[in-house]
């Protein structure tokens, strides 16, 4: 018989493995939908997509988790077009819709910044205890080193790490040894960065005013993909749910350019 869980189990352990009631957040985090009693099978990815949903239906799975959910602050209450099909498709099969936005961002060993630091090869700056110094709005940014390099071998090395090319800023020539990073859409953080004293500030998606900061103040910016750079949390914290409970845990990947 294949190992299972209580829904209500699940969702008390990944409401107190990644502390949810101590962030703000711009979203509900934890259990969105609520679908079956028990859970054998659960698929993840990054965003709760139709696209995902159907993945999650054909193969008779019992919940998804993702880190982009649903009912975000400012968006529209009503329950019409995509948004419906969506809640269908998940109330229909029962499915359990679970979503961790920045709390997922957060974790210091599943969390997205730290499991992309190590896919690059960073060493993050810690403190005395081992602890990941961050900073910057809710202490998101991470900190730490690279190998030494230009700009523009940095910018190849996490275009080639995630698979997809990276947008580079400011000058291709710069000597880069100490990196900030903070998955998704954190491009507004790059003040921080800069504040900091970083060479070099990554971020999933750029804005029109990085090109212009990258090139007036000498830090260097790299966007690589919001999708790209936000894949590997969630991987991370389903390999820890099957661990943890020996249930079935597949990442699909639904590849997103943006």
């Amino acid at each position: 018989m294949m190992n299972q869980v209580s829904t209500r189990r699940l969702a008390e352990w990944l409401d107190g493995a990644l502390q949810t009631p101590r962030f703000k957040d711009y979203c509900p985090n934890g259990l969105q939908v609520e679908g079956r009693d028990t859970i054998r099978h659960i698929i993840t990815g990054v965003t709760a997509s139709q696209a995902l949903l159907d993945v999650a239906v054909q193969q008779d799975a019992d919940a998804i988790l993702v880190h982009h959910g649903w009912f975000w602050k400012n968006e529209s209450p009503v329950l019409r077009g995509s948004r419906r099909r969506r809640i269908a498709t998940a109330l229909q099969h029962g499915l359990n819709v679970f979503g961790f936005h920045l709390p997922l961002d957060a974790h210091p060993v599943w969390g997205n910044n730290a499991q992309l630091g190590q896919r690059l090869g960073f060493e993050p700056d810690r403190d005395a205890d081992g602890v990941p110094l961050t900073f910057g709005p809710g202490d998101l940014i991470w900190r730490g080193r690279c190998r030494p390099c230009t700009l523009q071998e940095l910018g190849r090395h996490v275009g080639d790490v995630l698979g997809r090319p990276a947008l580079t800023l400011g000058d291709p020539h710069k000597p880069v040894a100490t990196v900030a990073w903070c998955t998704g859409g954190a491009q507004n953080m790059m003040d921080a960065a800069i504040e900091s004293g970083m060479d070099v500030y990554i971020s999933g998606e750029a804005s029109e005013q990085n090109f212009h900061m990258a090139n007036e103040t000498g830090t260097g910016y790299i966007a690589a993909g919001h999708h790209a750079t936000e894949r590997y949390g969630v991987q991370a914290l389903g390999q820890a749910i099957a661990d943890e409970f020996g249930i079935k845990v597949e990442f699909v990947d639904l590849d997103n350019p943006v």
